[in-house]
């Protein structure tokens, strides 16, 4: 249902809003990076304080369930805590040059940065983009998405709160038609996107107009590699967290589950067992495992994928689904039973397009090489996964993955530390980590002559 009605920002509103985060830039920029520090631990203090609060409008504005949300409050936290850590450490290098001259390299901000968030973490995302941003110095106009206004403002109400200058990080709320008027502002220096591959190229055309540097966080059809010689118990378990986590919703999901031939029959039982299990119903309830889709067009949009599939030869194990939960009070939501795929081929829809639901497909395969060339064969590159007992074997086949994650004995396991992001179509630039500190700064380099000029004319 409507919870609250919000104006899309127009040219006026942008505007305003990147020349109020360009004041505070100017302020910002010239504190220490130990004063920007103190700034972002006390954001995280609030934040930590405040995280049940948080995580019920988290709820509310996406569908989660709250054992989930209050997760993502935890990493938005941490990873304030991790970029202050860092803010203090942002060195240059010096270089000594022939006689007695010598160069040192400055690491300086860019600017007044925007970020365009997803409907699937909301608030973890508003802070996954700002934390790296401010500790660089930078401001940030974020665009929630616009199916997801609501907690971006809370995390503006708390680095206010922490004392950033104000408009250092300023909210606008909107479509597509405000995401283009942030790439194409001539003060804005760079964009760093979550969501589909489609909207990801329009961003980067229209960024490219203005020479704007582009993080991109896209799609994916990620492989779930599970062989014969795994522990079938932890195999499956990650396979669970691989395609069920916020209702499927999750651009790195391990959607794609190849299983060695000889022990398919025991993996099917035991995961078609576990996905009958899962608790579908109301998000706020500490017993629900599964929430709401993010909206009917969504919800419409992964039942027309499994009827699809079912079309194609696929055999539906389980669930997918309109499901509609014994409390009255849920009957008009948007949920969804989960669904395991059998009899999947390659060529089929539900394996080649990312569905962005809980619908999981399941592969057989018998050698690792075959496996290796199948898995690859996709546009997308964001994550994969292995579960195998053989160590060789694991790390051999991270290697040939083409992927920006390869998970092993794992799945869905990322945190704050780790760089994140894809390969081939599913983006470039990265984020978490020490190595998002690049994309959030610039080096300019300074030559120190300390003796006469070269007589050369």
């Amino acid at each position: 249902r409507v919870l609250h009605q919000l104006v899309p920002c127009g040219a006026e509103e942008v505007d305003e809003a990147i020349q109020s985060a360009h004041s505070a830039y100017l302020k910002w920029s010239k504190l220490s990076g130990m004063e920007r520090a103190r700034v972002m631990l006390e954001a995280a203090r609030i934040t930590r304080e405040r995280r049940e609060d948080i995580a019920k409008l988290e709820v509310i504005n996406n569908g989660k369930c709250i054992t989930e949300a209050l997760v993502d409050i935890d990493v938005a936290w941490q990873t304030m805590e991790f970029y202050a850590g860092m803010a203090g450490t942002l060195t240059g290098q010096h270089i000594q040059l022939p006689g007695g001259a010598f160069a040192y390299s400055r690491r300086e901000p860019l600017g007044v940065c925007a970020g365009i968030g997803a409907f699937n973490y909301p608030f973890q995302i508003s802070v996954t983009k700002s934390a790296p941003a401010l500790a660089c110095g930078n401001a940030m106009v974020f665009k929630p998405s616009p199916m997801t206004p609501l907690t971006a403002v809370i995390m503006a109400e708390i680095y206010k709160e922490a004392g950033v200058p104000d408009g250092l990080f300023c909210v606008v709320q909107g479509g597509a038609e405000t995401g283009s008027l942030l790439c194409h502002h001539p003060k804005i220096a760079k964009i760093s996107f979550t969501g589909s591959v489609p909207t990801g190229k329009k961003i980067m055309e229209m960024s490219a107009k203005g020479v704007k540097q582009v993080t991109l966080e896209l799609g994916g059809k990620s492989p779930l590699i599970i062989f014969k010689d795994c522990d079938l118990e932890n195999a499956v378990r990650g396979a669970l967290m691989a395609n069920f986590l916020t209702q499927g919703q999750v651009c790195c999901n391990g959607t794609r589950v190849f299983v060695q031939r000889e022990i398919m029959p025991q993996f099917l039982e035991e995961v078609v067992k576990r996905t009958k299990a899962i608790a579908v119903g109301d998000p706020l309830l500490d017993s629900t495992r599964m929430g709401a889709m993010i909206s009917k067009p969504q919800l419409d949009k992964a039942l027309g994928f499994v009827t699809q599939a079912k079309k194609e030869g696929a055999k539906v194990l389980c669930g997918g689904e309109a499901f509609v939960p014994s409390d009255p009070k849920l009957k008009g939501g948007y949920f969804m039973s989960p669904c395991v795929l059998d009899n999947c081929r390659d060529d089929m829809t539900c394996v080649k397009e990312e569905i962005f639901g809980p619908v999981m497909s399941v592969l057989p395969f018998d050698t690792e090489e075959e496996v290796i060339q199948r898995a690859n064969n996709t546009t997308y590159g964001l994550a994969s996964g292995v579960f195998t007992r053989d160590i060789s074997r694991a790390h051999r086949v991270a290697e040939r993955l083409e992927a920006g994650t390869c998970f092993i004995n794992n799945y869905n396991n990322s945190v704050v530390e780790m760089p994140f992001g894809g390969y081939k179509m599913s983006g470039f630039g990265r984020e978490n980590g020490q190595v998002t500190i690049e994309y959030y700064s610039q080096l300019k380099t300074v030559v120190v002559e300390l003796g006469d000029v070269e007589n050369h004319f």
